[in-house]
C-alpha cells in the first residue's frame, strides 16, 4: 500500500513548531510564500507628517513609498531511508513511523537552528552579560565568560522601553546554561514569583522584567567579534554563547512546501525507501534593529601575570 502522503507530510509541518514553540512567536509570513522559495513582506513606507494649527493652504500633498523585503527559503531534506521488506512483516512495531518520528525531531533541530541564526542581530544590537565567572561552554570555547543575572534582563527591558516596544508579546530565549545561571541570581521570592507566571502551554517558564522567558537545549552562539555564528561552523577558543530577545513583531518565519518521497518495493533494495523535504526561513523584519537584540556572554580579563618579586 502507497504511503499516506498527507498525513505524514501534515505531521512534519505540525511538529516543526510544536517542540520549538518559540518560532510560533513571530510575525508569519506563510502567506507571502511565492512558488514555494521566496517570501515577500510589504513593508510601510513612513507616516504623513501632522502639523499644528497649519496656517498655510493647500497643504502640500505627498505619497507614502512602500517597499519590502524579501528572502528565499531554505531548502531541508532528509537522507533516504531504506526499509527492508522482512522489517515490515517480522518486526512487532511499526518502523515507518519510528522513522517518521527521528526524522521529524532531526528536521525540527535543524530548522529551529537555522532560524536562530537569520534571527540573530549583528552587534549594534547586543549586550554582554555582567554576572559572575563561570566556565565557557560551547564547542571548543575556554577560559571564562561572565554570567547572566537579571539585571542584565533589567537591561533589556530598557532598551525595548526606550525604543517604544510594546510590552506585550516580549520574549527572551535562553540556552539551558544560562537559564540555570538566572534561576540562581533570583532570591527565593522572586524565583517563586517568576516560576508562577509560567505558561507552560505556550512553552513559557515564567516572566521576568516584561520578557516571556522560554528556553531550548542551544539558542545563539557569536564569535569573539560579535557576530552571529552558525552551529554547524567550527567552534573557536574565544566562542561566546548568547540569548535571543525579541518582539514577536520585529522577526519572521516561513514555512514553504513540505513532501514526502517515497519509492515502494524497490527491486534493487528489495525493500521501501523514503525520504522528506521541507522549505522554511525567516529574518528580522526592521533595518533599525528596534525590537530585537543579543544577550551575548562577556568576557572575562585574563588575570595579570605574577612576577617573580625580583626589584
Amino acid at each position: 500500500m502507497a504511503i499516506q502522503k498527507e498525513i505524514w507530510t501534515a505531521a512534519i509541518v505540525e511538529g516543526l513548531f510544536a517542540s520549538n514553540s518559540f518560532l510560533s512567536k513571530a510575525f508569519n509570513a506563510d502567506e507571502y510564500v511565492n512558488q514555494g522559495k521566496t517570501v515577500h513582506i510589504p513593508q510601510a513606507g513612513a507616516p504623513s507628517g501632522v502639523e499644528k494649527n497649519r496656517s498655510k493652504l493647500p497643504a502640500s500633498v505627498s505619497q507614502r513609498a512602500d517597499s519590502d523585503i524579501t528572502f528565499v527559503l531554505d531548502e531541508y531534506t532528509t537522507n533516504p531511508v531504506h526499509i527492508a521488506h522482512a522489517d515490515t512483516v517480522e518486526l512487532s512495531y511499526n518502523k515507518r513511523e519510528s522513522i517518521l518520528r527521528q526524522d521529524k525531531l532531526k528536521l525540527q533541530d535543524e530548522v529551529a537552528l537555522s532560524f536562530l541564526f537569520n534571527w540573530s542581530p549583528a552587534a549594534a544590537a547586543c549586550v554582554e552579560t555582567t554576572g559572575a565567572a563561570v566556565t565557557a561552554y560551547t564547542p571548543a570555547a575556554t577560559g571564562q565568560r561572565r554570567a547572566i543575572c537579571k539585571e542584565d534582563v533589567l537591561a533589556l527591558m530598557t532598551k525595548f522601553d526606550a525604543d517604544d516596544i510594546p510590552q506585550e508579546g516580549r520574549y527572551l530565549l535562553l540556552d539551558a546554561q544560562m537559564y540555570s545561571q538566572l534561576l540562581k541570581d533570583l532570591t527565593t521570592n522572586e524565583n517563586t514569583a517568576f516560576l508562577a507566571s509560567a505558561d507552560a502551554q505556550n512553552g513559557v517558564l515564567g516572566k521576568l522584567f516584561s520578557f516571556n522567558i522560554m528556553m531550548r537545549s542551544r539558542a545563539l552562539r557569536y564569535g569573539a567579534d560579535k557576530a552571529p555564528k552558525a552551529w554547524g561552523a567550527a567552534g573557536a577558543a574565544t566562542d561566546l554563547a548568547g540569548a535571543l530577545a525579541w518582539h514577536e513583531q520585529s522577526v519572521c518565519r516561513a514555512l514553504g512546501q513540505v513532501e514526502a518521497f517515497e519509492n515502494e518495493g524497490d527491486p534493487t533494495y528489495y525493500g521501501d525507501i523514503y525520504s522528506f523535504l521541507v522549505r522554511a526561513g525567516g529574518r528580522i523584519m526592521r533595518s533599525d534593529l528596534k525590537g530585537i537584540a543579543a544577550l551575548v556572554q562577556g568576557s572575562v580579563a585574563a588575570a595579570p601575570a605574577q612576577g617573580n618579586g625580583e626589584a
